[in-house]
């Protein structure tokens, strides 16, 4: 008699297909048992590893409908003709492994408020890949004095998280007790201790020994200028020549990294 072997699962219960991706360096996909989201850098022996923004590394083995890519279910498979040899994926301006074709995430309800326009250009120029990916908006408020009114009225929750960037943020300021009155457990203020977000860019970038100081009660940028012999009468002008000389996190203070670093991890944490 011939035998038979019948699959007796009804079709709904059967898992559905998964397509196959090369784990091809750069690819950034997310292992959804632990969390661990990060771009391939090698590829062997049956496992992969990923490395996070923060440079973090993690082997996972290569099993079926084991990772999601763009929050899909794929199977990663060995790339034909890989050696295995680790490769450094490409960074973005912040430091950050950089997701090669990625699309920008939709904005989330949380936000990151910087103190004038300036702050958000230079925030957008080494953070911007990231921020579009993490899907956050940044604004500006053109001061803090109307912080209180503005969380207030933003309403932070949750779901929808508050972060605050600060300029010369120092113990015993207006702008450290308006500060300490809005914080909360979703409304987050941080600052950098320059008196203007000019002073975070590294004086080496520019070219100069150190920034000038200018005395209490004259405007600062326009102290500056006139000490650095640039034209002080046009000082949106003299911001953006001095953007253009920042290509990336390395032409920043470490203490406004920091606080911009800790921002994102705040608004984007689950």
């Amino acid at each position: 008699m011939r035998q038979y072997s019948a699959d007796l699962t009804p079709p709904w219960k059967k898992p559905k297909p998964v397509p196959e991706v090369p784990a091809e360096p750069g690819l950034v996909v997310e292992e959804p048992g632990t969390g661990f989201c990060g771009a391939v850098i090698r590829c062997e022996a049956g496992t992969v590893t990923l490395e996070d923004r923060f440079g973090k590394h993690r082997v996972f083995p290569l099993e079926p409908r084991g990772f999601l890519l763009e929050g899909r279910v794929v199977t990663l498979v060995k790339p034909s003709g890989a050696s295995g040899a680790a490769v450094r994926p490409t960074r973005t301006a912040s430091g950050s492994v950089a997701v090669p074709g990625a699309r920008a995430r939709v904005a989330r309800a949380g936000r990151i408020y910087v103190e004038g326009r300036h702050d958000a250009e230079l925030v957008e120029k080494v953070w911007g890949d990231d921020l579009r990916i993490e899907g956050v908006v940044v604004e500006y408020l053109e001061g803090v004095d109307d912080l209180p009114s503005i969380v207030a009225e933003f309403a932070p929750g949750p779901d929808a998280r508050l972060g605050v960037l600060v300029d010369h943020l120092l113990p015993g300021t207006k702008e450290w007790r308006i500060a300490q009155g809005v914080t909360s457990e979703h409304a987050l203020v941080v600052g950098h201790p320059y008196i203007d977000i000019w002073e975070a860019v590294k004086p080496s970038s520019l070219g100069i020994e150190a920034w000038p100081r200018v005395p209490h009660g004259q405007d600062w940028k326009t102290g500056v200028c006139r000490a650095l012999g640039w034209p002080s009468e046009n000082t949106g002008a003299v911001w953006q020549a001095i953007l253009k000389r920042v290509g990336s996190y390395k032409d920043l203070e470490p203490e406004l990294l920091g606080r911009v670093e800790e921002l994102i991890d705040f608004v984007t944490a689950p």
